[in-house]
């Protein structure tokens, strides 16, 4: 199980990255000069009457939304891992997931807050960070 607090340290921990309160929803949102990685996302009024209006419901605990390369990427994340990772109408044809944080692993929250970030840094900065970050076997 997974929290904010480890969002904030695995985001904050990347280079070049930094967090501000959106204006907007008031959570928190991770990004780089090249925009939002990770964010903070709670439910608009908007998003509960559509999940309703599916018989779906929003989910209790803490939800962040990241970046995914592509949308073949998002949709094998909703396929592979249902309990972790959710969409929403709002976000129909964006690359994006939202990730329940009680139900995702540190490790793959980790994996994939560090591949949105990969898609918001230069390549050079994505590439010296992978260098000194090699896989473990």
């Amino acid at each position: 199980m997974a929290t904010l607090d480890d969002v904030r340290a695995i985001a904050l921990d990347l280079p070049d990255v930094v967090e501000r309160v959106d204006g907007h929803r008031g959570g928190a949102t991770w990004r780089t000069q090249a925009g939002a990685f990770v964010w903070q996302r709670g439910p608009s009024r908007r998003d509960l009457e559509q999940l309703d209006a599916l018989g779906r419901s929003w989910p209790a605990g803490d939800i962040v939304g990241v970046r995914t390369d592509g949308l073949q990427v998002k949709e094998a994340l909703l396929e592979t891992y249902p309990d972790a990772f959710f969409t929403i109408p709002h976000f129909d044809g964006f690359p994006a997931v939202l990730v329940r944080l009680d139900a995702v692993a540190a490790d793959h929250l980790r994996e994939v807050i560090t591949d949105a970030w990969l898609l918001k840094v230069t390549k050079r900065v994505g590439r010296e960070w992978l260098e000194s970050h090699p896989p473990s076997a």
